[in-house]
């Protein structure tokens, strides 16, 4: 059981806006067994929630705190953080954060080998996790090289090699694609069934119907509904849009494309697509250092001047392709936009590209000045126009680092839209997005496309694909599908 009383924290830097999701006097009840999700906008508090729960607050997290939280009747307070590991286990937003080892297998084995347990114990465990997360490609590879949603299943397996009372999970759907979040689905039903009490700060809500016993809405550091799961499933489409929560109806890949291909036809038949519109792709082929190809594509023709969507399973070379794409891998072929060949350094000067994990890409010391340094030409009025956009003025001072996942997010995107490249590419621009949140992405793109920009968005939300994007690409295998 999980018991959160009378309970107030504020994070210690001043500067941080970490602060807007302080807690306010938090009380809640979580019986052992029970599946609960933590939902509501970005900033609101989950994620503070789940620190409370294993520990990082106030261990690694500093601030102040008033009340109580127990575990299984125990005050955490009073624990070191290796006896509270041992019941609760924790995969976090971006798995990156908690990996030890290079390679997979020694990365989910870690856990136990820390704790001391015989060989063949950890063996037996081992077998038993990689047959419940289908996990045989993946053993024995270098993690650098494996996709986001393949190193959260990397990540979510190590926890599971503990088999704790208590999973927390943050975001743990945000870089899967469907078929990987129906295996985690899966997962979840499993520690359900064993009985492991589990809590789910989560955006995508679709995949947990029917798994989740309550839902706990939280907005400004308070819980202000706590619904059972049969009275939060009823809430009209409507209702759930104004809370900034996401559907509960699963959409799939198909039905997202079949959509597409509606517009696209109708669009075709207004305006037929010409050479200017157009991107020509010539000996696309690539393999990284000692590895075999990812890439074989030897010729091919992609949308420009359109928001186009690029999909395709984890680990299918997707965000590789865009890496090829803007030009930072330098060893892959050509392309011809508006009638020019243009090789690597030709393609970055006229490219951007939003990374998956944005903390490879945040610099500077405030959110403003990372926009600024993002311009050709400083615009004052330009970068508040784009903060307020964003919904980011209100932190433009902040550090970026200090921000939460989904504000470091649109710091990101942001930049992009400073920047005012021909060729602007988004990897996962949503993941750790709320609905708000992600219709304003959406509105953006929307805004560059108009512009004449070219658009490419690696995604697995389909709710953002059937907003905005007017073209896709599917790529499986390194190949671009007819």
């Amino acid at each position: 059981m999980i018991e959160i009383k009378n309970l107030s924290f504020t994070y210690s830097n001043e500067n941080s806006t970490e602060t807007a999701a302080s807690l306010n006097n938090l009380n809640l009840t979580i019986p052992s067994g029970q599946v609960v999700v933590l939902c509501g906008e970005s900033g609101c508090g989950k994620t503070t929630v789940t620190r409370l729960i294993n520990g990082l607050i106030p261990r690694y997290y500093e601030g102040t705190i008033t009340g109580n939280v127990f575990i299984n009747g125990k005050d955490i307070s009073k624990l070191q953080l290796y006896e509270i590991s041992k019941n609760v286990g924790s995969v976090f937003q971006n798995p990156r954060s908690q990996f030890f080892n290079v390679d997979t297998t020694s990365e989910i084995t870690f856990c136990l080998e820390n704790f001391g347990l015989p060989e063949n114990d950890i063996k037996e465990r081992l077998n038993l996790v990689t047959k419940q997360f289908n996990l045989d490609s993946l053993l024995n590879r270098c993690i650098f090289n494996l996709s986001g949603g393949q190193k959260q299943k990397i990540a979510c397996a190590s926890v599971s090699m503990l088999s704790p009372d208590i999973y927390v999970l943050d975001e743990p759907s945000s870089n899967l694609d469907i078929d990987s979040v129906l295996e985690l689905r899966d997962i979840i039903k499993t520690w359900k069934s064993e009985g492991h009490t589990i809590i789910i700060s989560e955006h995508r809500l679709y995949y947990l119907k029917d798994i989740a016993d309550r839902y706990v809405y939280m907005r400004n550091g308070r819980i202000e509904k706590d619904f059972p799961a049969n009275e939060f499933e009823k809430i009209s489409s409507s209702e759930r849009k104004k809370l900034g929560l996401r559907t509960l109806d699963t959409i799939s890949l198909k039905e997202a494309i079949d959509y597409i291909s509606e517009v696209v036809n109708d669009n075709a038949k207004r305006s037929p697509r010409s050479p200017a519109s157009q991107i020509t792709l010539h000996n696309f082929n690539f393999a990284y250092k000692k590895g075999t190809e990812i890439l074989h594509i030897k010729e091919a023709v992609i949308p420009a001047h359109k928001i186009t969507a690029i999909v395709g399973n984890n680990g299918a070379g997707k965000s590789t392709f865009a890496r090829c794409l803007c030009g930072l891998e330098k060893k892959c072929g050509e392309i011809i936009f508006n009638d020019k060949k243009l090789n690597a350094a030709n393609r970055l000067n006229i490219s951007y590209m939003v990374m998956q994990d944005v903390n490879h890409q945040l610099f500077t010391d405030s959110v403003e000045e990372e926009i600024r340094i993002s311009m050709a030409n400083e615009d004052e009025e330009q970068i508040d126009k784009i903060l307020y956009d964003l919904d980011l003025y209100n932190v433009k001072e902040s550090h970026p680092m200090s921000l939460s996942g989904g504000q470091k997010q649109r710091v990101a995107i942001a930049c992009a839209l400073a920047s005012e490249k021909d060729i602007i590419i988004f990897d996962e621009p949503t993941s750790g997005l709320d609905y708000k949140h992600m219709l304003q992405v959406s509105e953006i793109l929307k805004r560059l496309q108009q512009a004449g920009k070219s658009i490419y968005v690696i995604t697995h939300d389909m709710e953002l694909i059937m907003d905005c994007c007017t073209d896709v690409i599917c790529i499986e295998n390194g190949n671009i599908l007819k």
